[in-house]
């Protein structure tokens, strides 16, 4: 194993996070010929979107592959979750950019600004389309990594987020 590889320390079976596409698994880590180089690279699978992504071991750290967050980041998350919203008086599309690179990040606090700004309780107006698909995203990604690190169902772990967000509203 190269020393980066080593230094990241990903294990074949270790749940990633990938900033584009949120929680994966790594399930091996292979040498691979491109361009008349020989690459390391760690093969990560997406079961959610069907997909398989390979990161070079040595680009892992710039690519923003990471292990799941800590408990003191999730903690954070719940707690900025429970916070009040905080909406720029900006135009939308400056505002769905800002959420959508927030949301790529792949930084668990930042996501979670992204669901409490958005999160509509019942009382409140009904969201945009793209209101409402930044809102998904962000739930979701978020919900798929409190999911891998409680080791629950994406869905317990959207009841957990969604009691969070009630306590805000209330």
């Amino acid at each position: 194993m190269s020393t980066l590889a080593a230094e990241l320390d990903f294990n074949v079976g270790d749940k990633v996070v990938y900033p584009a596409h949120g929680v994966g698994q790594v399930a091996a880590v292979e040498s691979q010929e491109v361009a008349g180089y020989t690459l390391e690279v760690y093969v990560v699978t997406f079961d959610h979107e069907k997909m398989t992504l390979r990161v070079p071991t040595k680009k892992a750290k710039t690519a923003g592959l990471r292990h799941l967050a800590a408990e003191a980041v999730m903690s954070q998350a719940l707690v900025t979750l429970k916070g009040r919203a905080r909406i720029k008086r900006t135009m939308w599309s400056r505002r769905a950019q800002e959420y959508e690179a927030k949301i790529n990040s792949g930084d668990l606090v930042s996501i979670a600004e992204v669901v409490r700004d958005l999160h509509r309780a019942e009382n409140q107006p009904e969201q945009s389309y793209s209101e409402r698909q930044l809102y998904e995203s962000a739930l979701d990604r978020m919900a798929r990594e409190v999911a891998a690190i409680e080791k629950i169902d994406r869905d317990a772990a959207v009841a957990i987020l969604n009691k969070s967000l009630q306590k805000a509203a209330a």
